[in-house]
């Protein structure tokens, strides 16, 4: 526990080595008010011994002239270090929630799927924030309590070596509840900081899904399962504030109970004419910060344990390594032909490897062509399309563009190469412009309106508050479902990719706005390599190549009049939606009748 401690304290170091200069300002300016500090003992000193005892004003007010000047000087070295460690405690904790969104951003979808996003973000969020804390104000606290100890210690035996060994015979019996509690404070710190993530992230999933609670009337049932988790937190939180709470009253207790007994040694030496008036006092100003310093340490040091599982939990996230990694030579994927090849695929979902996704799949799209895949719920296409966009790399077998494998390239310069619109769309809670413009983010508003238009989503995007620069809210929530499947097809078309993935892309449309949206993408579909999972048969009909999966496995290709008569499969699903389409014109048929009678 206590090397992980130590490793992590040198990776905290490793960031703050990033700022040498400001980091030196800020430690002159620790040793500085540090020094000044005790310096205010000797003025203390002055004030007794040459003021008052010697009946001097003119000394008198040397003394009092001399504490002032330290008092200034304290407070211009205090606001400099307090401004310059500050800063740092806020630039550092930017730069690791930087380094830590970044590498979230290239770890592999499977990672969040065994792994709460809420969690994720309290990481991201409560812990650097605590960090900043700790690093721009604890952590500058306890330093500047370390050096005014030793120094306090110094110039204590300086000034009288009885009391000062007498002091120090109680140093060890005041450190040994700090060594002894802080241990237990930072477990307890870190149990407290996964609560707290724990209701962080119920409460995120409960929000994102609050339509579905109130559709069902669970609002009570959440209320309390929330309830549970915040007294956790609660009381995981009372632990470790008893814990604290109990180290800085001992530690109190300890420190006032060595000064009273120590103005009593030192009380009868000044009777005893063996010391002076000036010097208690001197001491007695050094044996307060001395105890004042301990007192703080054992204060702050629950925050820096707090911070240290804060950091602890932080780094966890930056070690992890990504199971998608670009080679250390990657090939350029632009110059190949695009036609896609799987031979042999064998996958299963590392959240479920006991169900194989896809088992010896063999698939070939020459460039330009189109395949449709069509098959019941778990046949595998929607897998297909997670390996071609290289979100996981097959168990066996390989994928192949132009003839190379995937992994040969970098998964950057691969996904340039596609563009997906899926059948539930995810859009971003910006503007229509930022939304439609994630295709291609350098591409300009007269060609973002251009494939707005060509999606058949001009019309409706006018019609918004504010046109195209109209906030969509937290996943597009302000548009229908039709609305936003023609903004991700937008965003597809804008991105002019070499390889079409098409997911069901026009099942949210109503008939008119299916029928144009169907016609953009057959001129988006010309000349470049297209995949389609189709549900409804009757969108995929004029597609090269049909293909049809079970259980993970190609049972069937072929066109669709081929298919009809090869494939008892293919022609099942095909009877089924025709009598569904027939159960539909029957009930618009009914619906209409009144109105022609």
């Amino acid at each position: 526990m206590q090397s992980k401690a130590h490793t992590v304290l040198f990776k905290l170091a490793t960031y703050l080595s990033k700022y040498k200069l400001t980091l030196i300002a800020a430690s002159i300016a620790l040793l500085f008010t540090a020094g000044v500090t005790l310096a205010m003992g000797q003025g203390v000193r002055l004030l007794i011994d040459d003021g008052f005892v010697a009946g001097s004003p003119e000394k008198l007010n040397q003394a009092a002239l001399f504490i002032i000047g330290v008092a200034v000087l304290m407070s211009i070295g205090t606001y400099v270090r307090f401004y310059l460690v500050s800063w740092l405690g806020e630039r550092v904790s930017a730069d690791i929630r930087q380094s830590v969104f970044d590498h979230l951003l290239t770890l592999h979808p499977s990672y969040y799927e065994e792994n709460r996003s809420g969690e994720i973000m309290s990481r991201l969020t409560t812990d650097t924030t605590l960090l900043e804390t700790v690093i721009g104000s604890s952590a500058s606290m306890a330093l500047r309590s370390f050096l005014t100890f030793v120094g306090g210690m110094i110039l204590m035996l300086v000034t009288n070596l009885k009391l000062s060994l007498f002091v120090l015979a109680g140093v060890p019996v005041v450190l040994l509840p700090i060594m002894l509690f802080g241990r237990r404070v930072r477990n307890l710190s870190r149990q407290s900081q996964d609560s707290i993530a724990d209701v962080g992230s119920y409460a995120g999933e409960i929000i994102q899904q609050i339509k579905t609670v109130q559709s069902y009337t669970q609002e009570a049932n959440e209320q309390a399962a929330f309830g549970q988790h915040v007294e956790t937190a609660f009381n995981a939180a009372k632990r470790r504030i008893r814990q604290r709470a109990l180290l800085i009253a001992v530690v109190i207790s300890l420190i006032f109970s060595a000064v009273s007994a120590m103005l009593w040694v030192g009380g009868n030496d000044v009777i005893s004419g063996v010391m002076t008036a000036g010097e208690l006092g001197a001491f007695v100003f050094y044996a307060i910060v001395v105890a004042g310093s301990v007192a703080t340490i054992s204060e702050v040091i629950g925050d820096v344990q707090r911070a240290v599982g804060a950091a602890e939990r932080l780094f966890e996230l930056l070690s992890i390594e990504s199971l998608i990694q670009a080679p250390v030579q990657a090939q350029p994927a632009g110059p190949l032909a695009a036609e896609l090849k799987l031979e042999q695929v064998e996958f299963a979902y590392p959240s479920r490897p006991e169900q194989p996704a896809l088992k010896q799949l063999n698939l070939t799209i020459p460039e330009g062509k189109s395949l449709a895949l069509v098959g019941p719920s778990g046949a595998g296409k929607s897998t297909v399309f997670e390996l071609l966009q290289r979100f996981y790399d097959p168990s066996a077998g390989q994928i192949l563009l132009g003839g190379t494998d995937l992994r040969a390239f970098s998964p950057q310069d691969l996904r340039q190469q596609l563009a997906i619109v899926a059948q539930t769309p995810s859009l971003f809670s910006g503007d229509v412009f930022h939304n439609i413009r994630y295709g291609n983010p350098n591409a300009s508003e007269d060609a973002v309106i251009a494939a707005a238009k060509a999606a058949n989503a001009h019309e409706f995007i006018t019609r918004l508050p504010d046109g195209y620069r109209s906030y969509l809210g937290e996943q597009g929530v302000r548009l229908s479902g039709g609305q936003k499947q023609r903004i991700a097809i937008a965003r597809a078309i804008l991105k002019d990719p070499r390889i079409l993935l098409l997911d069901e892309a026009t099942s949210a449309l109503d008939a008119e706005s299916e029928f144009r949206v169907q016609q953009a993408l057959e001129n988006l579909m010309q000349g470049r390599t297209t995949i389609i999972i189709a549900h409804r048969l009757a969108t995929i009909r004029n597609a090269d190549q049909i293909a049809v999966m079970q259980d993970g496995s190609i049972v069937a290709q072929g066109t669709h009049e081929e298919l009809q008569t090869a494939s008892p499969l293919y022609k099942r699903l095909s009877e089924l939606q025709f009598q569904e389409q027939s159960k539909a014109h029957d009930r618009d048929h009914k619906l209409d009748a009144p109105a022609t009678a």
